[in-house]
């Protein structure tokens, strides 16, 4: 067998939709996954399943409410019952409220640690005793170099993509048995609709970027495209609860 070859498999991408997400499931469905597109936004499923079916690829959408724990089993059991089964998980979905920590309310801050950590964990839950009953499984989780440094605007998102890191380490110990390998990827600054917000708040974040990473540019969505295939797929069987940078650099150039 390929050890990149993800042919048979089935693939929840949560947040598939747009931004990194999608370049995560286009990766998938090109190495031969088939790939349901979960998100909120009924119209960009279809588009982003359209995008996914012009490259050959077996996909489907799934509407879903990561904050529900009912709509994170419904995605599950609706994958499985129209797919037959489920390989690969991608917990990715996420916002993010870009404010000075004594700015932030207590719902502000819920919303943000319900979207980013809780979602993972609901979404893991949930498709744990599917994987198990396959007897194999891959949770990727989706964290940030704010899993490694803080940003004085990243209170809440900073603490959530720290907990993501943690998460999948106990997520990863408890499941080995289990024979699913649960990793995490830190993307930094990527070129998508939320970092073109934050370049909007941040005027200076542009040069300051582009001045600091060593690859000399700010990263797209196709860039996880090989690390998804990587984690999902069987070359990274011996591969779990490890946390992989893809930041041309940034967060090791001093």
């Amino acid at each position: 067998m390929d050890l990149f070859d993800l042919s048979g498999r089935v693939a929840v991408v949560t947040g598939g939709n747009g931004g990194i997400g999608l370049g995560m499931a286009m990766g998938m469905a090109r190495a031969g996954a088939t790939v349901v597109v979960a998100g909120r936004d009924e119209a960009k499923n279809a588009t982003a399943v359209r995008e996914l079916q012009a490259v050959g690829a077996k996909a489907s959408a799934a509407k879903v409410d990561v904050l529900k724990e009912d709509s994170c089993r419904a995605l599950i059991t609706g994958t499985v019952k129209t797919h037959g089964r489920l390989d690969i998980l991608v917990n990715n979905a996420g916002i993010n409220i870009r404010k000075q920590p004594e700015e932030y309310t207590l719902a502000e801050w819920h919303q943000v640690i319900d979207s980013n950590l809780t979602s993972a964990f609901l979404c893991s839950h949930a498709a744990y005793p599917e994987m198990k009953k396959t007897g194999a499984g891959k949770m990727i989780n989706i964290g940030s170099m704010m899993s490694i440094f803080g940003a004085s605007f990243t209170t809440a998102y900073a603490a959530s993509k720290g907990g993501i890191v943690q998460m999948t380490k106990a997520m990863a110990t408890a499941w080995a048995k289990d024979n699913i390998q649960v990793n995490a990827i830190l993307p930094g600054w990527i070129d998508t609709a939320l970092t073109q917000r934050a370049r909007h708040d941040v005027p200076t974040l542009q040069d300051s970027v582009l001045k600091r990473a060593p690859a000399g540019r700010w990263g797209t969505p196709d860039d996880f495209a090989g690390v998804a295939v990587f984690l999902a797929a069987s070359a990274s069987d011996y591969v779990t609860g490890a946390a992989i940078t893809v930041d041309g650099g940034y967060s090791v150039q001093g």
